[in-house]
């Protein structure tokens, strides 16, 4: 959600990243998800669409870590998602007791998420639950 969100800021993504950064929203943040961010969003083609340079995109991330919720991975569950990069985020949703990981990769994630009890929604899903409440 956050690379989508920084590709794309008028989307639902960047709209969901605004509302962490005000505050009206906490994401969860872990160690290994925040490595992650900053090896995706520092790459070649992730910098060329919204013109930042690698350092303004670590500048945020560590924003949106800033506004987070760390959370501590007690110990690694490794459900077997087809991408293994994922696994992090499944993880910290996992235990930062979430209720719902935000992101386009749905087909992915719903298996090993709903056999933990985690609904995985889209941008726009996310974005009409923050406009309602």
């Amino acid at each position: 959600m956050l690379v989508a969100a920084l590709r794309s800021p008028s989307g639902a993504s960047g709209l969901i990243l605004e509302a962490v950064l005000g505050g009206y929203l906490r994401p969860l943040v872990s160690v290994p998800l925040v490595l992650e961010y900053e090896a995706v969003l520092t790459r070649p083609e992730q910098l060329k669409a919204p013109g930042f340079t690698a350092a303004e995109a670590i500048r945020i991330v560590k924003a949106f870590c800033q506004m987070g919720e760390p959370v501590h991975l007690a110990y690694l569950l490794r459900p077997g998602l087809r991408d293994p990069d994922d696994e992090f985020v499944l993880e910290t949703a996992f235990h930062g007791r979430a209720d719902v990981i935000v992101t386009f990769n749905r087909r992915d994630f719903e298996p090993a998420a709903s056999s933990l009890g985690i609904e995985v929604i889209l941008p726009y899903e996310a974005l009409k639950w923050v406009r309602e409440r």
